[in-house]
């Protein structure tokens, strides 16, 4: 039975896989600058901004293997499919820079070059641009609180006295029980009153609650809870 090696590579030059990989690096580079240069908070992964460069010349890659043969194409999604992440993406952002470094990695492997190049430095001038002039930023700042208070009492009434006297508005989030039901967890969304710190507010709810555990965290929009 005869046995042959079909070697498909013709279909594209080697200058034309140098291309692909080498602009899809740098710009895929440029993204992940970016984004390092855009981020706020505390959840920055250098692992994250490594995969953004891989990710981008991986999926030229793919874009040239496929190139313009469906059953290829088809073939690739079976096989894909199967792959898992189990990391969850801590912010809605960083979905936009993997599908940004996807869509100039299919460009670069389906030799789309003036495209790539254009939609990449665009897109980063854009979000340079959000992140420079803080676009969109909510003008009401909030803080969460949590208070700790023994179930029985009237502690829920004394922690909310407290809170109209130092916050301009206030909303219970959850109630939970906590350590076998000896304590109650309050959690509130607060916004402050002008000249009130935090630490005022956590010393007046401490002399309410029975000397259980306060935390006021404020900024809990930029930080991950």
């Amino acid at each position: 039975m005869p046995f042959d090696v079909q070697d498909l590579s013709g279909t594209f030059s080697v200058a034309d896989i140098a291309i692909a990989l080498s602009l899809s690096f740098v710009l895929s580079a440029m993204i992940a600058w970016v984004y390092r240069f855009t981020h706020r908070n505390v959840s920055y992964s250098q692992s994250y901004v490594q995969t953004l460069v891989i990710l981008g010349m991986l999926i030229s890659l793919i874009m040239l293997v496929v190139g313009s043969n469906i059953a290829r194409a088809f073939a690739l999604v079976g096989a894909l499919s199967v792959v898992r992440f189990r990391n969850a993406i801590k912010e809605t952002r960083d979905v936009g820079f993997i599908f940004l470094v996807m869509g100039v990695g299919m460009a670069t492997g389906t030799r789309f070059y003036t495209l790539a190049i254009v939609a990449a430095v665009v897109i980063s001038l854009v979000i340079v641009v959000m992140f420079r002039f803080n676009w969109f930023a909510a003008s009401v700042q909030r803080q969460v609180v949590k208070v700790q208070i023994p179930p029985d009492g009237n502690y829920t009434e004394n922690v909310q006295d407290v809170l109209i006297a130092h916050t301009s508005e206030f909303e219970l989030v959850s109630m939970e029980s906590i350590r076998g039901g000896a304590l109650t967890e309050l959690t509130y969304t607060v916004r402050l009153k002008k000249g009130t710190e935090p630490g005022t507010l956590i010393a007046a709810l401490g002399e309410r609650t029975g000397g259980q555990r306060v935390t006021v965290l404020t900024g809990y929009d930029q930080a991950d809870l």
